[in-house]
């Protein structure tokens, strides 16, 4: 029951454009072929003949707001291949026949389904586009077939958004926002030279026009159920980050201009955004320090200053927040039940959306064996985890899929607390205990290294029990403890590691292309435990192309199935949050009078209580709070 709320832009269309080709000798409902405007004058006749007994035929129909003609047309295109040998140049001369474009109001997952309850069963299906391509050199039938469907595709959905943006809009140096700015974060982000992981929210993107200064277009290759969600993320400054601008940053620095991208560039220290706060100074392990905005287009924040903090120390942290020092605390699990009761502070508490796991490099031995990534999670006791590391704030979890969502599987085991079974099962695998107690195989003994970040008091924990449960079934680990840049930069980026523990922070939408799709496994990619299964590939980009929930749901139960029973991770647990805050800071708003008035702080029905924090104030003394509140 959650909408998205416009910010950057006002208001949003979604649309689809949708095509197909004619098939001149194919026959419609049993009669002779029919040309281009034969075709029209079909659908339009269904168009407008509301006795049509079929109500999924007559909601596509009525769905359909333009029909048009796009005439036959002769052009070329080169394809190039690169093999170990040598590489191969095609030329492709295209004839391509007619083609029908409908607009429609919505996206119509169904649509060619229902048409062809029109035109026949096979009437799309049918189409072959090889006699209209002419190749030199000749290509054998396979190529030209797979050529044909990738230049002329028998059916094409396109859905569009169009985003209309707010006027008024200002970065923190003044320069106005606009829709330059949105196409040129897109286009960042798919410059290889970025290296962004999120290019695979925007690979099916065909095309981001700019229509007007505060519109934005972009249109689709293909069905995509998640692409409203993936425009939510933070736009970037064009005037700032330009090419012209990276050039004239790298040749003042003396850095190499053929490696010159945004990775490289100073804005990451100096950031520039249009929120309500802008950016004045980092140092680093120590704080970040943000100033109000004045010309925010919601107007300015309350908070004139807004540092966030670095504590290390998680009993300097507490001690901080008790002495007034530190306004807000992300409270321990071993606290909770305590700070729960002290009137001096207002507690907010939920459920992460994400989780915990240890994750498993199955390009390497032994993780390439399904027997020994289910040996080792059965080999962990998670429930002492949950109970003595993290105080009972915290729940077992699965899979990999937000808990609170349904496309969670709840009728999923989790995997059992079971050593003997674990040793059972990496005996299958060709593991035997030595005279020393050591599990080996070919004389070689089981041995693997367990890496995590620093800083973090309860991975340290984690690590600890997973080391010491693997020992005691004969497994030799190792654990290292990195500094985070260096951990991810030089571990987790490159794929450099045995096992590591890690935790995803989830969105709502089911989409985890990013994390498990095999074309993800790269460096710099976030598949980067090497996950490759072939109908988990297709189930997520089933669950990417899917509009009906309760399909999606069953995509998303069937996908989390078969990662629960591959175990690239060892899925550890959900965390439960708890946050507190002084009583004395609230929500400052005006009457319809122009009167000051206070309100508590309220958490979305996600959870977020930070959502209000431009309307946050501190006050010296608790004051009368609104009816209500």
């Amino acid at each position: 029951e959650l909408n998205f709320r416009g910010r950057l832009a006002t208001t949003w269309e979604v649309l689809e454009e949708a095509y197909f080709y004619i098939h001149d000798n194919a026959g419609i409902q049993g009669k002779k072929a029919g040309n281009a405007q034969d075709v029209v004058h079909i659908i339009q006749g269904a168009m407008e003949d509301k006795t049509l007994p079929d109500p999924e035929l007559r909601a596509t129909l009525d769905r359909i707001k333009a029909v048009a003609i796009i005439p036959p047309n002769i052009y070329e295109t080169v394809r190039i291949e690169n093999s170990e040998k040598e590489k191969k140049t095609t030329k492709i001369t295209v004839h391509a026949p007619a083609r029908i474009k409908l607009t429609l109001s919505e996206v119509d997952q169904d649509l060619f389904s229902n048409l062809s309850k029109l035109f026949g069963k096979d009437y799309f299906a049918s189409f072959d586009g090889v006699p209209f391509l002419h190749m030199e050199p000749q290509a054998d039938e396979k190529i030209r077939s797979a050529y044909a469907k990738e230049i002329l595709p028998a059916i094409e959905h396109n859905p569009v958004l169009i985003f209309h943006l707010r006027p008024g809009v200002k970065f923190h140096d003044g320069h106005v926002f606009d829709a330059g700015d949105v196409k040129f974060t897109y286009d960042a982000i798919m410059d290889p030279a970025n290296l962004s992981p999120r290019t695979s929210d925007y690979e099916p993107v065909k095309q981001v026009q700019v229509m007007d200064p505060l519109t934005v277009r972009i249109v689709y290759k293909r069905l995509y159920s998640q692409a409203l969600g993936t425009w939510g993320m933070g736009i970037l400054p064009e005037h700032l980050l330009n090419r012209n601008v990276l050039l004239k940053e790298a040749e003042d620095s003396g850095a190499p201009l053929d490696k010159i991208s945004i990775r490289q560039s100073g804005f990451n220290r100096h950031p520039i955004g249009c929120g309500p706060f802008f950016f004045e100074e980092w140092k680093s392990d120590q704080f970040i320090a943000l100033s109000g905005f004045d010309r925010y287009w919601e107007g300015p924040p309350h908070y004139r200053k807004f540092f966030l903090r670095i504590v290390p120390d998680l009993l300097t942290q507490e001690m901080e927040f008790y002495s007034g020092t530190l306004d807000s605390y992300d409270v321990q699990p071993h606290q909770v039940e305590r700070l729960e009761k002290d009137e001096r502070f207002q507690c907010f508490s939920g459920t992460s959306f994400g989780y915990s796991y240890i994750g498993y490099n199955m390009r390497r031995a032994p993780f390439d064996d399904m027997r020994v990534r289910r040996a080792l999670s059965m080999a962990i006791d998670v429930n002492k985890i949950i109970d003595y590391v993290l105080y009972k704030q915290a729940e077992r979890i699965t899979g990999p899929f937000v808990k609170q969502t349904d496309y969670y599987d709840h009728n999923i085991p989790p995997i059992p607390y079971d050593p003997k079974g674990a040793l059972k099962l990496l005996e299958e695998a060709g593991w035997r205990r030595n005279a020393q107690g050591w599990l080996e195989k070919n004389g070689k003994r089981l041995a693997f290294t367990l890496i995590t970040n620093s800083g973090n008091d309860i991975r340290k924990a984690v690590l600890a029990i997973a080391q010491d449960s693997w020992k005691q079934i004969g497994i030799d680990v190792r654990t290292d403890m990195l500094e985070w840049s260096v951990f991810i930069q030089e571990r987790v980026d490159k794929a450099d590691f045995d096992a590591v523990i890690l935790g995803w922070v989830m969105g709502i939408e089911p989409d985890l292309y990013q994390i498990w799709h095999s074309s993800q496994t790269h460096p710099y990619q976030l598949n980067f435990v090497g996950f490759k299964n072939k109908e988990a590939d297709e189930l997520i980009v089933k669950i990417r192309q899917e509009y009906n929930h309760e399909k999606q749901v069953q995509y998303c139960r069937r996908l989390h199935e078969i990662i629960a029973r591959e175990q690239p991770y060892t899925f550890l647990y959900v965390g439960k949050w708890t946050a507190v805050l002084d009583k004395r800071i609230l929500i400052k708003d005006l009457d319809k009078d122009g009167g000051m008035l206070y309100r508590k702080i309220k958490p979305t029905k996600t959870g977020n209580y930070t959502f209000h924090f431009n309307r946050w104030m501190k006050v010296p003394e608790m004051p009368e709070l609104t009816p209500g509140n």
